[in-house]
Parts: structure tokens; sequence; C-alpha cells
């Protein structure tokens, strides 16, 4: 009787992590600098402008054995906007692009996650931008997962879209079309909770 009783709560337990397997909760690792929000632009089709923004905070969740249930949120504070050269950095958080002062908070909100292969996919969501929303996709790569060396356990992402500034009602018409375009690059590093 002993060994039958035995046999069945392995049995149980042995089911008990598919049972329970769900999307796992993070926070994004900004303090530790372990995460990215950057742009590129042509600067007249002759050379490229680099920058990023500095404060954002969001979440994620993340289950690899049902990546479709995946999701993100981010905050970005508009005025933490850095390309490394103060007077340009104030013309565009100005009215004449971002105007920070009025939008001072950009928003992206996923919607949903199609895998495209091992550790690849797409994901959809709303990126609200100088006061505008549109529905983004964006190409994401899952770079790894796994403990750290401070007991805690870790998942990180990259993903990388283009974005019209027209589609945000940002006036570029008096620039060369090389410039009407830009591209977001997002590093993503999570804590589990």
């Amino acid at each position: 009787m002993f060994k039958k009783t035995m046999i069945a709560a392995l049995s149980v337990s042995s089911l008990l992590p598919l049972a329970q397997a769900q999307a796992a909760d993070y926070i994004i690792d900004k303090e530790g600098q372990h995460a990215f929000v950057q742009f590129k632009i042509s600067h007249l089709g002759f050379s490229y402008i680099l920058g990023s923004f500095e404060d954002f905070s969001g979440d994620f969740s993340y289950d690899p054995e049902d990546v479709a249930s995946s999701s993100v949120n981010v905050d970005v504070n508009v005025s933490s906007l850095n390309s490394n050269h103060a007077e340009r950095d104030k013309h565009i958080l100005s009215e004449d692009f971002l105007n920070a002062s009025e939008y001072p908070t950009a928003t992206f909100e996923s919607t949903g996650f199609e895998s495209t292969g091992e550790g690849e996919g797409t994901l959809t969501g709303e990126l609200t931008l100088h006061g505008v929303t549109n529905e983004i996709t964006m190409d994401v790569t899952h770079i790894g997962g796994g403990e750290d060396p401070w007991g805690g356990y870790r998942d990180g992402f990259e993903g990388t879209t283009n974005l019209a500034l027209a589609d945000y009602d940002i006036d570029m018409s008096k620039f060369p079309p090389v410039m009407q375009e830009f591209e977001l690059y997002v590093v993503f590093e999570g804590i589990r909770q």
C-alpha cells in the first residue's frame, strides 16, 4: 500500500510543473544599465544621428513554453533624450519635433506576439509618441535567460523597428526623404519577480 501511495504521489508531483506553467513576470533592469531605448536617424544622407532615451521603466511577461502569451509595457520620459549634443537635443525636444513639454511621455503596450522561429518573433503593440498612437510591429530576438550571480533569474531580448515620423505628426518636410523615418532599437534585460 505504501509503495502504491508513493508511486501515485510521485506521478502527481511530476505533473505539477506542467500544470502550473505560466508566464513569468519581469521588471526591466534599467538601474543596472542592462536595458536601452535607442534610435538612429540619417543626418541629411551623409551620416547618422545616434541617441537614446535615458529614463524609462517597464515590465514584461514571458513563458518560453507559450511565447504567444508574452507581453511588454514601457513608459519613456521623452525629455531624457540624449544624442550627445546639447543644442541638438534641445531642438529635437522643442515644438519643432517631439514637443516634450506638451507630450512628456511615450508609451508602448504590446497587443500580441507571433513566433517566427527559435528565439525569434514579431511583437505587435501600440506606440504612443507625440500624442499619436499607432500600431507597430517589432522584430524581437530572445538573447538568453538564466540564473544570475545574485540569486535571481533574468531573461533578455532585443528588438528593432523602423518608424515614419509623419505617422506621429512630426513634420520633417523641410528635410531630405532619408530623414523621414528612424530606426528604434531596444534591449531589455528583465529580473524575474
